[in-house]
């Protein structure tokens, strides 16, 4: 991780751009913790993926409780056909 300054960020762009591309991630002090992380896109969308997926967790964890408690609904498959139809 590498933490720079506004101005230094300005001055040096294509550097901190091309180390967060590179799978550095650089951070940005601002007032008030205010702070900026710059980190590539590969990155993001691992991460957004890891979240997405902890999400689908929690459902399925979720969906598996309520089997355990016995909240279901029993459906032949004539009757969800025709649920469909409607």
């Amino acid at each position: 991780m590498t933490i720079v300054k506004q101005m230094d960020l300005r001055s040096n762009i294509k550097k901190y751009l091309d180390l967060a591309f590179g799978g550095g991630t650089v951070v940005v002090p601002r007032k008030e913790n205010k702070n900026v992380v710059i980190l590539s896109e590969r990155e993001y969308k691992e991460m957004e993926k890891a979240r997405n997926n902890m999400a689908y967790l929690a459902k399925l964890d979720l969906a598996d409780e309520q089997i355990r408690q016995g909240k279901v609904i029993v459906k032949t498959m004539e009757e969800l056909e025709a649920m469909a139809a409607e």
